[in-house]
């Protein structure tokens, strides 16, 4: 269950549905009107996040920096879009919401039966910390605000989120190709050696007719065996790349002008 005591470090925490998946960032945090309970958060979605859905923060709790709540990130896609008026969401709203996730009225944490109802949103920590700065300022043009005034501007506020950009795996398969592998082989070859007979004693012992002598020759032919080894590791990390992009805006800013009506020409003689 999320306290009170924890909503200051709800602000800008990652969200995730009941799947384990990630949905978006707390924007803003609504609060019971009675019991100061946080009851629903606002979560930033979208390209961006550029838009806000309203999540129940019904059977939802905190880990690290990362608030399960249990409703899917579909239900949170297609909730109904709320624009509180003043920080605040009416009764007729509290039941819109409700019914859409399915939740009972009495379901939610601290909620409370009465006729009046609503949520009140929780300033956020630069809230608070601007209302505290600017506070000072209000409390002197109380003072004198005849002669002071406050000029303001708008300046553009730029950040980084990290978001996901894809998935790299690493992947193999088997190819098939045919190679062709020059192998030296040896045989054997009858070669005739004639040399002459100069022996006499020889003569005496020579007889015509047919004989045969047999001599049995080899050869070396190829043989082909296939033997698998491994010849290379391929492994796949992950580096930091740091690039300049360019954002820009429209911003606005007050100029004060002086109008005095009090002035008077000068008479010529």
């Amino acid at each position: 269950m999320i306290t009170q005591e924890m909503v200051q470090q709800l602000f800008g925490d990652e969200v995730f549905d009941r799947h384990g998946e990630k949905i978006g960032k707390v924007g803003q945090v609504y609060m019971d009107d009675q019991t100061g309970q946080p009851v629903w958060v606002t979560v930033r979605t979208g390209l961006f996040g550029m838009k806000e859905s309203f999540v129940p923060l019904n059977q939802a709790h905190v880990n690290g920096d990362a608030v399960h709540v249990h409703v899917s990130k579909d239900q949170v896609k297609d909730a109904p879009r709320m624009d509180a008026d003043g920080g605040h969401m009416s009764r007729d709203e509290e039941q819109q919401l409700y019914r859409y996730y399915g939740i009972e009225y009495a379901a939610l944490p601290g909620q409370r039966q009465n006729e009046r109802g609503g949520q009140q949103r929780q300033p956020a920590r630069g809230e608070q910390q601007q209302a505290r700065q600017q506070q000072p300022a209000r409390d002197s043009a109380a003072r004198d605000s005849a002669t002071e005034m406050t000029r303001s501007e708008e300046r553009l506020k730029v950040g980084t989120e990290q978001v996901e950009t894809g998935r790299v795996r690493l992947r193999k398969h088997v190819v098939t190709e045919h190679q062709q592998i020059s192998v030296p082989v040896r045989h054997e070859e009858v070669r005739l050696e004639r040399e002459p007979i100069t022996d006499g004693d020889a003569r005496g012992t020579a007889k015509i007719g047919d004989a045969e002598q047999e001599m049995t020759l080899h050869a070396e032919k190829p043989v082909v065996s296939k033997e698998t080894v491994p010849v290379e590791r391929v492994r796949m990390t992950k580096e930091m790349v740091t690039e300049q992009r360019n954002v820009e805006g429209d911003v606005r800013r007050e100029e004060i002008e002086v109008d005095d009506s009090s002035k008077r020409r000068k008479n010529t003689p």
